[in-house]
């Protein structure tokens, strides 16, 4: 038997990020992403998709949105949908439905179990009280047992309402732990019987989602459990850290950003994150940076995290406008060694009538 376990969707997050259009094209691969992701269960005969919360990014759910979900659910009749809530969710795609399909099954505030032929699915819904539920689990130790929650796995007594203490979950007859909330892919040992694990979310949304993404696919056979990640993600969000250590021209800095980005896709929203050590009169311009960029990849943004380098030798005895103000700031005690080199950068780019901010 073959089961999906996915989580944090956020289907119609706004990426405000982007571009409107870029924004509105982004909401639309989501979308598609999922329904891929559901037709790659029909094809591999997977029996059982868990949704292990946050399918929804807020409780305004578009018409499309809720459509396409509901149209998935519907016209899947043999996969059965076992759809927990998460912190994000408001139930808004299921309030409108006139008579949700039997394929689709829902959890509460206490435990609700579903036996799916080769496991039993057991979840509960998040909202306090975590140690009363907890201590409610009962589970058959001879059958396959995957219990689904949305939270924050922690090893101490929960803080929030989020937190999932794993030690309370320990030697419970627990399988597999099917979480959602993370948006990274993660898997550990839970006891010595079963382990848990986070999918991660499905489409990376920006730069706090990296690399793959994807859901993750269990075989189940004679009562054991085996999990691969699936990477299924439409696009890639990749941060690019590039040393421009020596550089002294926008030029330069694009040329060695386009060999250091050599191996990243052109579909991939990029963020260009430029360090070392540059001179003060180097140009770091990042807006044309990214306007040579634009064509080469999906999505580009640009951030300068260099360090400033001053000679200030060459401008002892310099008898320029720009000598004089580099000696001027040179003697301000009250400015620290990073605040000079920022506010000489500043002053050269103004000498050379460019428009700057602080």
């Amino acid at each position: 038997m073959k089961i999906i376990h996915c989580a944090d969707l956020h289907l119609d997050s706004p990426m405000r990020f982007l571009s409107p259009d870029k924004a509105r094209e982004r909401r639309a691969e989501l979308l598609n992403t999922f329904s891929r992701m559901i037709d790659f269960a029909e094809a591999e005969g997977v029996s059982a998709v868990i949704i292990a919360g946050d399918l929804f990014d807020t409780k305004n759910v578009s018409a499309n949105a809720k459509k396409l979900v509901q149209g998935a659910v519907a016209g899947h009749p043999g996969i059965n949908f076992y759809y927990l809530r998460g912190n994000h969710d408001a139930g808004g795609f299921l309030s409108d439905w006139d008579g949700p399909p039997p394929n689709l099954r829902l959890f509460g505030d206490g435990w609700t179990s579903y036996d799916e032929g080769g496991a039993v699915i057991t979840g509960a819904e998040m909202s306090g009280g975590q140690q009363r539920l907890f201590d409610s689990l009962a589970l058959d130790p001879g059958r396959v047992n995957i219990v689904a929650l949305h939270g924050q796995a922690v090893e101490a007594a929960p803080k929030t309402p989020e937190d999932i203490d794993l030690r309370r979950l320990r030697d419970r007859g627990i399988d597999y732990l099917a979480l959602g909330h993370v948006h990274s892919y993660r898997e550990d040992r839970l006891d010595g019987r079963g382990r848990w694990c986070y999918p991660g979310c499905l489409e990376g949304r920006g730069f706090d989602e990296c690399g793959d993404r994807g859901f993750v696919l269990l075989n189940i056979e004679n009562g054991l459990i085996e999990s691969e990640f699936i990477p299924f993600a439409r696009r890639r969000a990749e941060v690019l850290t590039v040393d421009v250590t020596g550089l002294g021209s926008p030029s330069e800095i694009e040329a060695e950003v386009r060999r250091a980005a050599g191996g990243v896709s052109g579909d991939s929203l990029v963020k260009l994150v430029l360090t070392g050590e540059t001179d003060v009169e180097c140009e770091n311009d990042l807006a044309q940076l990214e306007k040579d960029l634009e064509g080469s990849f999906y999505f580009v943004k640009a951030a300068d995290e260099t360090r400033l380098k001053i000679d200030y030798g060459r401008f002892e005895r310099d008898a320029s406008l720009k000598g004089e103000f580099v000696r001027t700031v040179k003697a301000r005690e009250d400015l620290s060694a990073e605040d000079k080199a920022a506010v000489i950068r500043c002053g050269m780019r103004a000498l050379a009538g460019e428009e700057v901010g602080l």
